[in-house]
């Protein structure tokens, strides 16, 4: 089976494009920029030099480019930021689309990946994209997680893979059990085999990634007040309630369903190391509204590590310098501790 070396110390991050006329160029330059000051690790970006130096021109960033390998980055880093020319050279366009541009985009994402299959990089941290600027280039994934699902199986064949999302803050972790699909198609999609595998994956990967060590798995309920014992439906007591047990049966320390309106206050969120949604919504806003400058978006169920900023392009602030930089650093930072666990 083939494995990736990507838990090899003094190896970079890989970073991706993202929307070109989004955030994800400012967010990469003021993140080299202020490196020193952030403690930052290594990283580089695969993505187009032109465009890059374009957009530090338009913050007035003095920073330094060299266009390299992935495997010189590392030493590059400290003087210059490192690009790996990927796809043509672009015109930089804040706040603009441009259809051409999604071919790059794309292939920033599967050489990311491919980089640490062969032991280029530690992980990668995704800019963010534009799916609809995506969809019109016959992208054919509902989202980045999904696609990195299908680059896994392609990278790592014969490695079973199932992309789980996860948003992680310091004070909130969260999973919905159904991602990007109509909230009008969650009730049919919602099985009790689905409830168990997805947990099954963030109990282990908590554990082994994180440093859980018997992590505690929140479940909510999918209807109002959890079903009110079938009263509001009955998928909670149908779907729900039998896979907690599977769940309990296999030493997981699951629970619920519970009221999804009860489970997010101060004192509620004690109660649990993890909540699992059943549906996009009902844990990404409470996560998003406690944490949003700080939560890191990391995919589970992977055989590579993949983090994230836990917002979008912001087309608005694209090229404005106003644009924050918490959650991109947050995620170089995560995805290079979760590449070192003994660093959690």
């Amino acid at each position: 089976m083939p494995r990736s070396k990507m838990r090899s110390s003094g190896k970079p991050v890989a970073i991706t494009l993202g929307e070109p006329a989004g955030i994800g160029p400012d967010l990469t330059l003021q993140a080299w920029f202020n490196r020193k000051r952030l403690g930052l690790p290594p990283f580089y970006v695969r993505g187009d030099l032109q465009l890059l130096s374009q957009r530090a021109e338009k913050l007035e960033l003095p920073v330094h480019f060299e266009s390299c390998s992935p495997e010189q980055a590392s030493d590059r880093f400290s003087h210059a930021l490192p690009v790996v020319q990927t796809g043509p050279s672009l015109t930089d366009t804040p706040g603009e689309e441009d259809p051409a541009a999604a071919a790059s985009v794309i292939a920033s994402i599967e050489a990311c990946v491919k980089d640490v299959f062969d032991g280029f990089a530690i992980g990668i941290v995704t800019n963010p994209i534009n799916k609809s600027a995506l969809y019109k280039a016959s992208f054919k994934h509902p989202g980045h997680t999904e696609f990195l699902g299908a680059l896994a199986e392609e990278n790592w064949p014969g490695q079973l893979s199932k992309p789980v999302m996860m948003i992680a803050g310091p004070d909130l972790m969260v999973v919905p059990v159904t991602i990007h699909v109509p909230l009008s198609a969650v009730p049919q999609q919602l099985t009790e085999d689905l409830i168990v595998e997805t947990a099954k994956i963030v109990a282990n990967d908590m554990t082994s990634r994180f440093g859980f060590k018997n992590p505690r798995l929140a479940l909510c309920g999918l209807n109002p007040h959890a079903g009110e014992n079938g009263a509001l439906g009955t998928e909670d007591q149908d779907v729900i309630v039998p896979a907690v047990e599977r769940l309990k049966a296999m030493g997981i320390a699951a629970s619920g369903p519970h009221p999804a309106d009860t489970m997010f206050h101060p004192e509620a969120r004690l109660k649990y190391d993890c909540a699992l949604g059943m549906y996009h919504d009902q844990v990404l806003v409470p996560a998003k509204t406690i944490g949003f400058d700080d939560s890191v978006n990391v995919t589970l169920g992977l055989p590579f590590i993949r983090t994230s900023p836990d917002h979008g392009t912001a087309y608005t602030l694209a090229g404005t310098g106003m644009a924050r930089i918490d959650s991109f650093c947050a995620a170089i930072r995560m995805a290079h501790a979760l590449a070192h666990p003994e660093t959690l």
